[in-house]
């Protein structure tokens, strides 16, 4: 049977379009994270993805969030929520907020993004003022924010050697902050041992991941490079922080960390 050159054709852009668009997680996603200082459970993070809107184009909702025990407070108190708007065509970001609590640093920043006309709204809040700060900046590049960087990196294509750049927006500056891909590695996980692919991002770079002295993730070597384990090292010591709950994922949860 002949297949007609216009049905064929449409195959293809069928198939590459799928290829194309195709996203690493799916609408509802929440990864729940147990946070460990040694052998100290001190206490959680999430990442979530929802599907919503702004200003009326259809967008992920991507939140990661992070908070210590109350009996950990006293250490050091963790109380994180950073957000992103990411366009669900373009795969930018039209808004990003961080609000960060930890120790006695405290940080609430936004921005708004005009990718097209490569410029950001720059808004800081001033806890000893008690106002925002607002100031307008060019964009020399496409950009993500901190949070859709990471979503945009599991979208890609990724093998040990491998050093992918990321593009980024945080704080009112815009970097390049390079992350190397080390290794493969089985893994202990929730979904049972799984191979994984290990992580290196560039902390010599003004990037967003500034303030630790080392930072390695392990994603599952896959098409959805879901994130199962993190250590950073930071000045008051090692974190480890491990997959223990996952929803709208295409595993089955085999044990619990």
């Amino acid at each position: 049977m002949k297949v007609k050159p216009r049905i064929y054709l449409l195959l293809i852009i069928c198939l590459f379009s799928t290829s194309l668009f195709a996203l690493p997680f799916q609408d509802g996603e929440k990864l729940t994270f147990s946070v460990k200082y040694g052998i100290i459970k001190a206490g959680t993070a999430t990442f979530e993805a929802k599907s919503s809107t702004y200003q009326n184009r259809p967008v992920w909702h991507l939140c990661i969030t992070a908070q210590t025990y109350p009996f950990f407070d006293v250490v050091y108190k963790i109380r994180d929520q950073i957000e992103s708007w990411w366009d669900k065509e373009t795969l930018l970001p039209h808004k990003s907020s961080k609000q960060l609590h930890e120790g006695k640093y405290q940080q609430y920043r936004i921005h708004y993004f005009d990718q097209v006309n490569k410029k950001t709204t720059y808004m800081k809040w001033s806890y000893k003022e008690e106002k925002w700060k607002t100031e307008e900046k060019n964009l020399p590049f496409e950009t993500q924010d901190i949070v859709s960087s990471f979503y945009e990196l599991r979208n890609r294509s990724l093998k040990p050697g491998d050093k992918p750049k990321l593009y980024v927006t945080t704080d009112g500056k815009s970097v390049v902050t390079t992350v190397k891909v080390l290794r493969r590695e089985k893994v202990s996980s929730i979904f049972g041992d799984v191979n994984c692919l290990v992580l290196e991002p560039d902390m010599k770079s003004e990037g967003i991941f500034k303030g630790s002295s080392k930072l390695l993730i392990w994603v599952t070597d896959d098409a959805y490079k879901i994130p199962v384990k993190v250590e950073s090292s930071l000045s008051i010591g090692t974190f480890v922080v491990q997959l223990e709950d996952a929803l709208n994922v295409p595993y089955k949860i085999k044990k619990s960390n």
